[in-house]
């Protein structure tokens, strides 16, 4: 079975930092696209960015200039550091990857981590 485990979540003060981070484990060939999606109450899920094994990223437009994605490829792990954050960011934050086991490929999502940004 594949796992994604997140972490690195919490309350932060507006202008404030985080970095998020997501392992995958399990019976893994190959990650194809890793990201990050996140969704706030009453919300729909929007994307906040994507990133390829070669390292190609795809930001949300609200995301743009404050938000890095990066991934270990060797760790399997995909990284976001969030930067000059706001209130509106506060969301539940969920990883998600495009993994190929021995068997086949499949979409695979996280069980989420809670980000707040409130003073």
């Amino acid at each position: 079975q594949v796992q994604l485990v997140e972490s690195g979540g919490g309350l932060v003060q507006p202008g404030g930092s985080l970095r998020l981070s997501c392992a995958a484990s399990g019976n893994i060939f190959s990650i194809d696209i890793m990201g990050w999606y996140r969704q706030a109450p009453g919300k729909q899920r929007e994307l906040v960015a994507v990133i390829t094994s070669g390292g190609s990223t795809n930001y949300g437009d609200s995301m743009k200039g404050r938000f890095t994605i990066s991934r270990d490829n060797a760790k399997n792990t995909v990284y976001l550091q969030m930067n000059s954050l706001r209130p509106e960011d506060t969301a539940l934050y969920y990883c998600n990857a495009d993994i190929w086991t021995f068997s086949e490929r499949s979409n695979y999502w996280g069980q989420g981590t809670q980000v707040t940004v409130s003073s």
